[in-house]
């Protein structure tokens, strides 16, 4: 019978062992891709591992300290103490990120839907999908328990109805409870198109199993000053909803981009100083910017290549 200490102690020393190949290996170098990183682990040190493995150690590597960047595909930049990672890759594809370590994840995928386009939703040649079940089993699998999931969602009409009841539906399938929904009212912002005015997108919020305690009890602190009481929920109450204007044609760097103060005010909602979110298809980064600024550490995934290297310039001034 294999000892199952002796096991996790030997795959601790292996996942060690990886961290400290591409130390060494790279110490005297700029920057290096995944594709060398792998080259390094498996060919010259004839180690027999996976690349999400490969990959999972550089970005603890990061957080450690040890590396700072890597190229073609992972760009990292540190404000104070917090650390937002920029990956070039297919945010749908989260094999690279563990069991339980996101504290909450924050996103607006670029759904299909044929009444949503145009506007700020004109994504071009943009790839455009639906959401399946197993994309809300992976978001589960990543969040730690009691976290939040937020998504951003369009205004429910005739054509997206089903698809938006079938979002809810595939969320709580999977394991998450439903929270809130919160309408974001896009300032003066206003697209006369279809039935009504459209100047709002939802921001729905859903819970992994209850929400963990982020608002202070105010009664309990009363009656018992010395120590600090929480209760479920999110950090302090939801309002009734998010108002801000729409960020300008002229300064944003993606059609759907949202504005600043709306996800910092959002983070600041469902976490903590030094937790780590995760935005699965991050456009324009704003969500990471929003993240330094509010002293969380952030990882972003953007497929494609050119919105990759604007977000990229977007968090490079942040430095």
């Amino acid at each position: 019978m294999i000892d199952q200490g002796r096991k996790g102690e030997s795959l601790r020393k292996q996942e060690k062992g990886i961290q400290m190949t591409l130390f060494d290996y790279f110490a005297d170098t700029e920057n290096f891709t995944l594709k060398e990183a792998e080259e390094a682990v498996v060919n010259v040190h004839n180690k027999d591992v996976q690349l999400p493995s490969i990959r999972a150690r550089i970005y603890e590597g990061i957080e450690q300290g040890l590396f700072t960047r890597v190229a073609r595909g992972v760009y990292s930049v540190s404000k104070g103490e917090a650390t937002c990672l920029l990956i070039n890759g297919d945010g749908r594809n989260l094999s690279f990120i563990k069991d339980g370590s996101i504290d909450f994840i924050i996103t607006d995928h670029p759904y299909d839907l044929i009444s949503n386009k145009g506007g700020n939703r004109d994504f071009a040649s943009y790839e455009c999908f639906r959401y399946t079940l197993e994309d809300f089993k992976e978001k589960k699998r990543v969040l730690k328990n009691g976290c939040f999931l937020i998504e951003f969602l369009p205004d429910k009409n005739e054509e997206n109805r089903k698809y938006l009841n079938d979002i809810e539906d595939m969320a709580i399938t999977a394991g998450f409870r439903f929270y809130a929904i919160v309408p974001w009212r896009k300032g003066q912002f206003k697209a006369n198109t279809g039935r009504k005015v459209k100047d709002r997108e939802s921001v729905v919020f859903f819970s992994k199993g209850k929400a963990r305690s982020l608002r202070r009890d105010v009664k309990k602190d009363i009656k018992e000053p010395e120590v600090e009481h929480y209760m479920s929920g999110t950090k302090k109450m939801l309002p009734p909803e998010f108002v801000h204007q729409p960020p300008c044609k002229s300064e944003r760097v993606h059609r759907a981009e949202k504005p600043l103060q709306l996800l910092e005010e959002i983070i600041e909602l469902v976490s903590m100083e030094q937790e780590t979110g995760l935005d699965q298809f991050a456009g324009s980064g704003v969500s990471g910017e929003a993240a330094l600024k509010k002293g969380r550490n952030m990882i972003l995934v953007e497929k494609d290549e050119t919105t990759f290297l604007n977000a990229k310039k977007r968090l490079e001034r942040q430095k």
